[in-house]
């Protein structure tokens, strides 16, 4: 059977400040000066608002007269928007061999463009297969080219080296990140 989840509040209120004076800020934001916090307490139930400690690594901790259930849905609005700000990066993959033709390789860069114009990330890598492991160079070589073919809208943030027994990658970021927007027709 699995226990209920136990809610820990991110600030101590009221009550649960038990330290004997806190820096009160009031309601309307003006700094009240050191406290003892009963009266603090008190000050803020003639209020009908709650007492939040808001600093509580401060000398003394630093405490404010506010709505706390107000204050908690509006740090969650917050939260919210600049989660739907912020932009993730994704790392897309592009396969190659050490014994690409120079057309496939035109095609990869091309697809490795399309992900590098929306933002993403691109890491190509080289797979060698059977005895191709005894020539690295080939592999170096055609990431060389590929990273060539893409000079003018990369940055090379890793340059190629040996990711295991069997493969080299290099890791591409685009110069300026500007997704492009999908039109609707």
């Amino acid at each position: 059977m699995q226990r209920p989840a136990i809610l820990v509040p991110k600030h101590r209120i009221n009550e649960h400040i038990r330290i004997p004076a806190v820096r009160l800020i009031a309601s309307d934001g003006s700094q009240a000066g050191v406290v003892d916090t009963a009266a603090a307490i008190e000050m803020a139930q003639q209020e009908g608002l709650d007492l939040v400690e808001i600093a509580p690594n401060a000398d003394p901790p630093v405490c404010k007269i506010m709505d706390y259930g107000k204050f908690l849905y509006q740090q969650s609005k917050k939260d919210k928007a600049a989660k739907v700000k912020q932009h993730t990066i994704t790392v897309k993959g592009v396969r190659l061999t050490p014994k690409i033709s120079g057309h496939d390789l035109e095609t990869k860069a091309a697809q490795a463009r399309e992900f590098l114009e929306d933002g993403h990330k691109v890491k190509a890598f080289v797979l060698f297969r059977g005895r191709m492991i005894t020539h690295k160079e080939f592999g170096q070589d055609t990431l060389d080219k590929f990273i060539e073919i893409l000079k003018e809208i990369i940055l090379v943030e890793q340059e190629p080296k040996m990711d295991g027994p069997r493969s080299m990658s290099a890791l591409l970021a685009p110069r300026k990140v500007t997704p492009k927007k999908k039109t609707e027709e």
